[in-house]
């Protein structure tokens, strides 16, 4: 959100300078703080090399990947399922993300309607049956990740932005979903901010989760199901065999039946994921828990997730150790895609959010930074994941989820297995999974329009929501920049 698209003066509010904003993060440990706990043990597998043979591989170990895997064994409890990933344990978007899971497939309904209007019912129906199973599904394999069905809270800090939220309220409704509008004195009745002129709270079909508890229920409950997990075990490059798939990587050659990739912002070894997925970072700040008067002093007892309505948005919630998780605004496209510890810390966007945490919340002034992570998103220019096969349905990716991918991975996860079985069914007949979103261009286009993009957003945001020449190209394309 703009500083300057909030009530009360843009000169009153605190800047990434100030002593009290360079106190918050003085202490602060890069590190995400899902991952970074002993109550979470996320042990890393050791990695494989040599010779191996699996019937399905599936490279990357995050939340699509793991669905995936247990999915196929779903499907046929025999199959011999090998996991590899490149790095540790939740280590990409899957450890360091906020914890909001929602139902949508589709990068919410206004998305969903924009780009699948004739099958969005059939969408959000998937997407509710998807969110009622990944729960069955935590409960069947003992997986305790959490969950707090709570809803989400969209905030407005501006009229024009309370009037973009009061206008979906419709379609959220017709699509089934059971909404409260909030005055100024109702939305600070749920959580006291003094800049919140209005929200729309949606009560159904989304809650919390913690991450680092249902990346590490979801590896335990494979190893336990006979799956196999190898960390730190890189792969290049995938050859077609007379038997299937050859997956290779440094000292590594595995002779595979089938291959599902699951690499989401990191490169793809399919040509399809280079073009349609870039990476961007977000970045995140977690508090030390706060005490009972600080909780107090927020409200906050019915512990909503919530988002804001600018363009260039926050979102923020409570752990369940009642820290506050505050992330978002600043998307950030390295050129060339670039990726990895050297751009994980960020310091002016750090200080920036923590500024702007301390002006949404001034009760927090005093309060500490104990975590600061940045982590990639893979991002579509359709802000929803895209699915596909190759080689006779031998290799099957799902990737892209834009920042919304905590529930859509399992379904994604289920649509590419549907796949590499030749499955003819509801899922893989879906429009948004027949055709790809449209592709990034190369660079330097790719990150000259991407900055334009991420400018234009920023002045809608200071000029009352009002988009420009290029953003109105882009919505009239439909294609876009989000994170």
């Amino acid at each position: 959100m703009s500083m300057l698209g909030r009530s009360g003066s843009a000169g009153d509010a605190p800047k990434p300078g100030d002593p009290a904003v360079a106190a918050m993060l003085a202490d602060s440990e890069l590190a995400p703080f899902w991952l970074n706990r002993p109550e979470v043990a996320l042990p890393a597998r050791p990695p494989i090399r040599g010779h191996h043979q699996a019937d399905l591989v599936v490279i990357g170990a995050g939340f699509t990947g793991l669905w995936a895997a247990h999915q196929a064994l779903d499907d046929e409890p025999n199959l011999d399922v090998l996991v590899i990933d490149a790095s540790g344990p939740g280590d990409g978007a899957s450890g360091r993300n906020g914890g909001f899971c929602d139902a949508s497939i589709t990068h919410g309904v206004a998305n969903g309607m924009a780009h699948w209007p004739e099958e969005y019912s059939t969408l959000h129906r998937l997407g509710n049956e998807n969110l009622t199973g990944l729960l069955a599904d935590l409960e069947r394999h003992g997986i305790d990740a959490c969950w707090e069905p709570v809803g989400e809270l969209d905030v407005a800090n501006a009229d024009w932005q309370l009037e973009d939220l009061l206008g979906g309220v419709e379609a959220l409704r017709r699509a089934g979903d059971r909404v409260t509008v909030l005055d100024r004195d109702a939305v600070q009745a749920e959580v006291a901010s003094p800049t919140f002129v209005g929200g729309v709270w949606r009560h159904d079909n989304v809650g919390l989760v913690d991450p680092g508890r249902l990346v590490a229920g979801l590896r335990q409950a494979l190893v336990g199901r006979g799956g196999r997990l190898a960390d730190h075990t890189s792969a290049d490059g995938l050859e077609r065999s007379d038997a299937g798939v050859v997956v290779r990587g440094p000292g590594l050659e595995i002779r595979a039946g089938r291959v599902m990739v699951a690499t989401n912002a990191f490169p793809g070894l399919v040509p399809a994921i280079r073009h349609q997925v870039v990476p961007v970072y977000d970045h995140v700040l977690v508090t030390e828990p706060l005490d009972a008067a600080r909780l107090e002093s927020l409200g906050w007892a019915n512990r909503q997730g919530v988002g804001d309505a600018a363009n260039q948005f926050h979102y923020f919630r409570l752990t369940p150790d009642n820290r506050v998780l505050w992330g978002g605004y600043d998307a950030i496209y390295h050129y060339g895609g670039k990726l990895g510890p050297a751009v994980e810390s960020n310091e002016p966007t750090e200080s920036m959010l923590a500024a702007q945490l301390l002006e949404c919340f001034p009760q927090l002034e005093g309060v500490r930074i104990s975590h600061r992570w940045g982590g990639p998103i893979g991002t579509t220019t359709r802000f929803a994941f895209t699915a596909g096969c190759r080689w006779d349905r031998r290799v099957a990716w799902a990737v892209g989820y834009t920042g919304l991918g905590v529930g859509a991975t399992r379904f994604a996860a289920r649509v590419a297995v549907d796949l590499l079985a030749g499955v003819d069914n509801e899922r893989t007949r879906l429009a948004m999974v027949r055709r790809g979103p449209v592709p990034w261009p190369p660079e330097p286009v790719r990150w000259t329009g991407i900055t334009l993009t991420r400018r234009a957003i920023a002045k809608a945001d200071r000029n009352d929501g009002r988009r420009g020449p290029w953003l109105r190209l882009l919505d009239a394309a439909g294609v876009g920049f989000d994170s």
